[in-house]
């Protein structure tokens, strides 16, 4: 799935497939953070379903409008707790599909919102 969307972000997701995601001219094959204008390699990983506040809490220091999680191909439910908790922060919470979650970031991003994704490629 190719992406086409121009944004004035330094960050833009533009293409995505099992095990990869192409970010600017990058590959990324590891889960990572993406903000606006950065990529965080190694700071999340494993079954996103199992996410807590204390798992995430450098990237809840950042104070996000939203935190996206795109959880692979076949994405469950997110934690109840933890959407709760950001809730409780005024963070909002999302977790679908690698495909939505990078589509879903790009518009966010290009409309000048504040958001993270939390993304596995797998």
């Amino acid at each position: 799935m190719k992406f086409s969307r121009e944004s004035g972000s330094a960050i833009t997701i533009r293409q995505v497939e099992r095990g990869r995601i192409r970010v600017g001219e990058e590959t990324i094959t590891e889960p990572v953070v993406l903000f606006r204008e950065t990529v965080r390699r190694g700071v999340v990983a494993g079954d996103f379903s199992q996410l807590t506040i204390d798992n995430i809490a450098d990237l809840v220091a950042e104070s996000p409008e939203i935190i996206i999680v795109g959880a692979g191909w076949q994405p469950g439910l997110p934690p109840r707790e933890l959407v709760f908790a950001l809730a409780r922060k005024g963070i909002g919470f999302e977790l679908m599909d690698t495909p939505a979650a990078c589509r879903t970031f790009n518009i966010l991003v290009s409309e000048g919102r504040d958001a993270a994704l939390v993304l596995s490629p797998g």
